[in-house]
């Protein structure tokens, strides 16, 4: 046995193309309903991962969420963790990854639902506040989160 992967079959990769095409296609039908954009260009990120984290360092999770810091991100979602009426997910920008926590309840119902769909590789916008999670890493809790680009190819496979 190998202990390398085994990359993805030309086939099942044009089958992930195709699916993708079709949510993409499905965007574009929202957005002729009035729904939303396609490929929205008015999402300024206003920070950065890095910077976040080394503005933050040192601070507690009760000092972090008293302080209640805003930060605006945008980046390709590299994994994603949907657990029900809550999920994770960890954007990366130019300079670093960080964690996004989103809940229905904060970012709403309808945009909840449409990023459970959402794809490992697209473009995400996030903007909420800081705080740091259970096991102590800095994250933010969504107030507000799009997909500003969708990514027809799969990422590639990390081990080759």
């Amino acid at each position: 046995m190998s202990d390398q992967t085994t990359p993805i079959a030309p086939q099942d990769e044009n089958q992930l193309i195709a699916e993708r095409r079709e949510k993409l296609k499905a965007i574009r039908q929202d957005q002729a309903d009035g729904k939303g954009v396609a490929f929205p260009n008015d999402f300024k990120p206003a920070d950065h991962a890095a910077d976040l984290f080394a503005a933050h360092a040192g601070q507690t999770p009760g000092g972090l969420l008293e302080q209640g810091s805003v930060a605006k991100v945008a980046g390709r979602m590299m994994l994603k963790r949907v657990m029900g009426r809550a999920s994770f997910a960890t954007l990366q920008d130019s300079t670093g990854r960080i964690q996004i926590y989103i809940k229905g309840e904060d970012v709403g119902e309808d945009v909840y639902a449409s990023f459970k769909h959402w794809d490992l590789g697209d473009i995400v916008g996030c903007e909420g506040t800081l705080f740091r999670t259970k096991t102590g890493e800095l994250s933010i809790k969504a107030t507000q989160v799009r997909m500003l680009t969708k990514s027809l190819r799969p990422l590639p496979d990390k081990f080759h």
